[in-house]
């Protein structure tokens, strides 16, 4: 008993840490360079919409520019020679699936967005995962967040349909959560498994549905960069206390990702759009 409590503390301090920060995420510049094939039937401009919360809000983005998506549009038209990419943002701050799925079905403003986009991106889950650990502060094992789980791929399952309705064709890339607070509790390995266990149904979801891909950030942020000064964080310490910070996510709560954490996750949006470029690059009647 002694054993568990003290695995406990740890846990449950990491969730009521959670509980505090959780919300949103910032900006990026890929390094691929790609060119534009003049000998396939290219579109000249494109039409890119962003659902999802605050990840695609840009809620951390000391740019103010809004995050992730202004980084790919602006690296899409660059390397695309693109005349311009249209952008629509509606991430909204503190969102989970079902409150997603809700506006995507009821605002006509965004119906009539992704009716028209040529691509879409979405981030989504961490607000659940949030909600989750809210609800599951004693949880003692991974295995008692597969009910939630169960019912956030639901509701991510109706918003792919619902899309897919709205636009039969254009592709739809959704992002993968990230565990913010690997650096400060590494021991805790059930917290690591939910964020594993999370993705893997997001992942499986978009897979089952046609034209849409799983993008994966936790790799990219969790863990932070090495630099030659440190590898991996920043350590500040006091006469009673120790903090690792990680490198890529914001100072201010040490939870979204600062400029560099949304460099690279716009980086690896921007991969497999690029990979997937026909579906949304070329012409119809191509």
């Amino acid at each position: 008993m002694k054993r568990f409590t003290t695995i406990l503390i740890p846990f449950a301090a990491a969730i009521v840490t959670l509980l505090l920060l959780f919300l949103t995420i910032p900006k990026a510049e890929s390094r691929i360079r790609v060119s534009r094939d003049e000998s396939q039937n290219y579109k000249q401009s494109v039409h890119l919409v962003a659902v999802g919360d605050s990840l695609t809000e840009g809620v951390g983005d000391e740019t103010k520019r809004g995050g992730y998506v202004p980084l790919v549009a602006d690296s899409l038209q660059q390397n695309y020679e693109l005349s311009s990419v249209e952008k629509d943002n509606y991430g909204v701050s503190g969102e989970r699936s079902d409150q997603i799925l809700k506006r995507v079905k009821k605002d006509s403003d965004l119906r009539n967005s992704l009716a028209s986009a040529d691509l879409i991106t979405m981030t989504v889950g961490g607000n659940d995962l949030f909600q989750a650990f809210q609800k599951n502060l004693t949880a003692k094992n991974a295995k008692q967040f597969d009910r939630p789980i169960k019912k956030y791929g639901e509701y991510v399952e109706d918003i792919l349909t619902e899309m897919r309705e709205l636009n039969p064709k254009a592709p739809i890339y959704v992002v993968g959560i990230y565990n913010p607070y690997y650096l400060n509790f590494p021991d805790i390995k059930a917290m690591q498994t939910v964020v594993d266990n999370w993705n893997k149904e997001t992942e499986s979801i978009t897979k089952k549905n046609s034209n849409s891909f799983f993008v994966p950030v936790n790799d990219l942020l969790y863990k932070g960069i090495a630099t030659e000064k440190s590898s991996e964080t920043t350590e500040t310490t006091d006469s009673s206390s120790s903090e690792v910070r990680n490198n890529v996510l914001y100072d201010e709560d040490n939870f979204h990702p600062n400029n560099l954490g949304y460099q690279l996750m716009a980086t690896a949006i921007r991969e497999k759009i690029v990979d997937t470029k026909d579906l949304w690059l070329l012409k119809e009647n191509n």
